[in-house]
């Protein structure tokens, strides 16, 4: 879909901050049901038509940010004048098409004459997008307009937000540490909002779970106005789009979205043999003999004992802990992992696996709803998943579930954080701060999974 709206028309649309919470809420789309396996048709009409889309752009800058972020805050203001900088320097803005930050970014961006887009979703609501859009694409599914923010831009722009900007800047930087997505550049707005989340990837999860080097860390840029943002973007070139579907590897291009297909019916079909499961996530760098590996596999043993399946990642490290456990116990462990060149990576303890390629139809499967989630110290695509949950329950896409931390010392820095962003940030309700639990005792992480 695609629109174009004259200066004059302007004056006469509701200004997107004034929408209701019931709209903001709506704003992040609907939830994939794994149990209408019919729904794939549309799920792949959306990428068809969001891989179309993109196709067509050029020198394209993602800007991702909270929806609460309100006109009279600096960062509107930052994302404002960062807009009208990439417009008027021949660079495309692509947002989320909504209020706050996206409707600021692409503000700036109209103004200036610039390309101004928003990939956004379909909504019971005649507004759908900000004003200042230019072009837009819809998306009826939280999953495939997620993949389209996240599909390779020429640079990365992150401000201030809540749950489900954390999710898409973890899966970003998961793609790019993995290989799945190209080293570009990625600027984090706003020092005193990302410091501290650096703070706790720093002695967290590289310190305690090994589970990054700092030389990720580096490679982002934390700045804190608009002329430093474009500083470090406006010398990147344009790269081709690896779906575009006019380029000269059409036909490339649409097998691989046949493949994405199949994989999708083949993660649908093995979902509906899960039963009464659990999973538990953490980082592939735990060993063997430490005290998160033995927890985890205590726990895993915990569940086979009380009639729960076990669903991880498939690979090493809390993965294989949590595995190891149920099948000591002569449980049920289930691997959802991802193929390497063909191979697929799976520990010793399996009772069953599926192998994906595309790492976000693995992701969409293996946080597919579960009867409760664990989670264990970890990196990028620990924290990705996480906060993709937490962004799928705080929207009202999924119910209700138990999402446990496990480790205080670990996860308590960021728990702390997590209501800062609602003391000084406002981009979290005040709710938002009870949707996970932490413990450092197995039972407790057990019977708080049973409260479902």
């Amino acid at each position: 879909m695609s629109q174009k709206i004259a200066v004059e028309e302007l004056k006469n649309l509701p200004e997107v901050h004034d929408f209701t919470e019931e709209q903001k809420i709506a704003t992040a789309g609907a939830a994939v049901d794994y149990r209408e396996s019919w729904r794939i048709f549309k799920i792949m009409s959306e990428f068809v038509e969001g891989f179309e889309f993109l196709g067509k752009l050029k020198n394209e800058v993602t800007i991702l940010g909270s929806a609460r972020i309100t006109p009279n805050s600096k960062y509107y203001k930052i994302a404002v004048e960062l807009g009208r900088l990439l417009a008027k320097n021949n660079f495309t803005t692509i947002t989320g098409g909504g209020p706050g930050i996206m409707e600021a970014a692409n503000r700036g961006a109209f103004e200036a004459g610039g390309e101004s887009i928003g990939l956004n979703i379909q909504l019971p609501f005649e507004q759908r997008i900000n004003p200042y859009v230019k072009e837009s694409a819809a998306f009826y599914y939280f999953f495939t307009r997620k993949v389209m923010l996240t599909s390779p831009a020429n640079a990365f722009v992150f401000f201030p937000g809540g749950f489900g900007t954390l999710d898409e800047f973890f899966e970003v930087v998961d793609l790019i540490e993995q290989g799945y997505m190209p080293d570009v550049p990625v600027v984090l707005v706003g020092s005193d909002f990302w410091n501290p989340i650096l703070k706790f990837l720093r002695e967290k999860s590289g310190q305690i779970a090994n589970a990054i080097v700092e030389a990720d860390l580096k490679n982002w840029h934390v700045v804190d106005t608009a002329e430093d943002a474009f500083n470090l973007i406006k010398n990147t070139t344009d790269r081709p789009n690896d779906f575009d579907l006019h380029g000269a590897d059409k036909r490339e291009v649409e097998w691989r979205i046949f493949r994405i297909m199949a994989e999708l019916v083949e993660g649908f079909e093995f979902l509906n043999k899960v039963k009464n499961d659990v999973t538990v996530l953490g980082t592939k760098s735990i060993m063997p003999g430490t005290k998160y590996y033995e927890d985890a596999r205590n726990l895993g043993r915990e569940l086979a004992l009380n009639g729960y399946m076990t669903i991880t990642g498939g690979g090493p490290g809390i993965m294989e802990a949590v595995s190891r456990g149920a099948y000591e116990s002569g449980g049920e462990s289930v691997g959802i992992n991802m193929r390497v060149r063909g191979v697929e990576r799976r520990n010793n303890y399996l009772s069953r696996t599926i192998g994906f390629t595309f790492p976000f139809v693995r992701k969409l499967i293996i946080t597919a709803p579960s009867h409760g989630f664990a989670f264990f110290p970890g990196g990028y695509g620990t924290l990705h998943q996480l906060f993709e949950l937490l962004t799928l329950v705080e929207t009202k896409k999924v119910e209700p579930m138990p999402l446990v931390l496990y480790g205080r010392e670990f996860w308590q820095p960021l728990l702390d954080f997590i209501n800062v962003m609602y003391t000084d940030f406002k981009t979290i309700s005040h709710g938002d701060r009870e949707l996970c639990r932490v413990t450092d005792d197995i039972n407790e992480l057990l019977n708080l999974v049973r409260q479902k």
